[in-house]
C-alpha cells in the first residue's frame, strides 16, 4: 500500500511539474516561430488572407510567421491537421467555414467543437464567374442553358464539400437547374481550369477572380450576396433576380481546443493589433478581399450559429450523413 502511495504521489508530481511547465511555456510564449496552416492552395483567397495576415503580424508577435498549405479533401487534410496539433500555439491555423460543414458530411475526423476560436479577418460571398468568351452573357442564360441541358454546365468549386460547392448546389436546389460539380484543391485550381476553357463557370468569391476580370479574361454574372459586391457594382445579386439566396465564406484563426488560455489571449491581442494595421488593410483592398474582423468570443457564436444552419441546410440538399 505504501509503494502504491509513493507511486500515486509520483505520478501527481510529474503531471504537477508538467502543468506548470507548459503555464511557463505560454506565459513566455512565443518564443519560436509560429506556422500558420492554410487548407487550401497557394493563390487562392484563404491563402491570400493567411499571408497577409502574417506579414502584417509581424509587428504585434516577437516571432515570425510562416504559412504552409496542407490541401486534400476540400479543407479536410488542412483542418484535421490543425486540430490535431499540438496545443501550444506554434501550429495555428486559417479556419474557413469549411470546419462547420464537413463534419456533418461524414467525411472529417474534427467538429466545429474541436477548435478554439482567435479571430474572424475576412467573410466573401459566393459569386458565378464564367470565361470572357463563353456564350452565357447574363446570369438568364447560364442558369437557362442548366436548365435545358441537365449535368452539362460544369462548375469548378474549391472541393466537394467546401462552401462554394454548397453554394452552387443551393443554387441548383432553389433555381430547378442541374449542374455538374467539378471539386479542386482550392479556388485557384478551379479559376485555373476555367481560365483554360476545361469546365463552364465557377462558384468562386469576386476577388479570387477580380485579377482576371480586371485583365478581361473572366466574367461574373452574378453574387450570392445580400448586397452587390463593392468592386464589381455593375454586377447583380441572385435576389435581385428573384433568388432568396446568400452564400458567404469566412477566415479566421483557429488553434486546437486544449490551447492554454495564456497563449489565446496571446493571439487574440496580436489578432486584434493586426486587423487594425494600416498595411493589413489596404492588402486586403488591393486584393478586393473584404475586412470583417471579430474578436474570438464573438467569432465562436458565429461559429455555432453557421454549424447549425448548414446541418439543416445540408441535410436539405441531401449532403449530410
Amino acid at each position: 500500500m505504501k509503494g502504491y502511495r509513493f507511486l500515486t504521489g509520483a505520478v501527481v508530481g510529474a503531471l504537477t511539474s508538467a502543468t506548470m511547465m507548459v503555464a511557463a511555456q505560454a506565459a513566455g510564449y512565443p518564443t519560436k516561430p509560429i506556422e500558420l496552416t492554410v487548407p487550401y492552395a497557394a493563390g487562392g483567397g484563404t491563402d491570400l488572407v493567411a499571408r497577409a495576415y502574417a506579414d502584417a503580424a509581424k509587428k504585434h508577435l516577437p516571432q515570425s510567421m510562416g504559412v504552409v498549405n496542407k490541401t486534400g479533401g476540400a479543407g479536410a487534410v488542412g483542418l484535421t491537421e490543425i486540430m490535431a496539433a499540438r496545443a501550444d500555439g506554434y501550429r495555428i491555423g486559417m479556419g474557413t467555414v469549411e470546419l462547420t460543414m464537413l463534419p456533418h458530411m461524414g467525411i472529417a475526423r474534427f467538429t466545429a467543437d474541436d477548435f478554439t476560436p482567435i479571430a474572424r479577418l475576412n467573410a466573401e460571398p459566393s459569386a458565378i464567374t464564367v470565361n470572357v468568351d463563353s456564350p452565357f452573357k447574363t446570369f438568364e442564360d447560364f442558369l437557362a442553358n442548366a436548365k435545358a441541358n441537365p449535368g452539362k454546365v460544369r462548375i469548378g468549386n474549391s472541393g466537394t464539400g467546401a462552401i462554394w460547392h454548397l453554394a452552387a448546389a443551393a443554387l441548383q436546389e432553389k433555381t430547378g437547374a442541374s449542374f455538374s460539380h467539378i471539386p479542386y484543391d482550392g479556388a485557384n485550381p478551379a479559376v485555373t481550369a476555367l481560365l483554360g476553357n476545361h469546365i463552364e463557370a465557377v462558384s468562386v468569391s469576386p476577388a479570387e477572380v477580380v485579377n482576371h476580370v480586371a485583365a478581361g479574361k473572366l466574367r461574373i454574372l452574378a453574387v450570392m450576396g445580400d448586397e452587390r459586391s463593392a468592386a464589381f457594382p455593375e454586377v447583380p445579386t441572385v435576389k435581385e433576380k428573384g433568388i432568396d439566396l446568400s452564400v458567404y465564406t469566412w477566415r479566421g484563426i483557429v488553434v486546437p481546443k486544449k490551447t492554454p488560455q495564456a497563449v489565446v489571449d496571446t493571439l487574440r491581442e496580436a489578432s486584434k493589433a493586426t486587423a487594425n494595421e494600416p498595411a493589413f488593410k489596404e492588402t486586403l483592398t488591393k486584393m478586393n478581399l473584404t475586412l470583417a474582423y471579430a474578436d474570438g468570443p464573438e467569432f465562436g457564436e458565429m461559429i455555432k450559429k453557421d454549424n447549425a444552419f448548414f446541418k439543416d441546410l445540408m441535410t436539405k440538399l441531401g449532403m449530410a450523413k
